[in-house]
């Protein structure tokens, strides 16, 4: 009975560990992607910056070269 027991309590805990629980990024390529946005976040602050002050022609487009 111990046996059937200590049988189910272990496949019902690695039946739980998979799916979600497992990261898609690790933390350095979390890290890259975050630091990306943020670069991207800053030049089009500038971009805007720029119109602002009429320093550069209203356009659509971005001077910056985003992937």
């Amino acid at each position: 009975m111990k046996t059937v027991f200590a049988l189910v309590v272990l496949a019902g805990s690695l039946l739980s560990l998979g799916g979600c629980a497992t990261p898609a990024y690790s933390t350095h390529e979390r890290w890259q992607l975050i630091t990306r946005n943020w670069a991207a976040e800053e030049r089009q602050m500038q971009d805007d910056i720029d119109s602002l002050l009429l320093l550069r022609p209203m356009s659509r487009l971005s001077i910056w070269h985003i992937r």
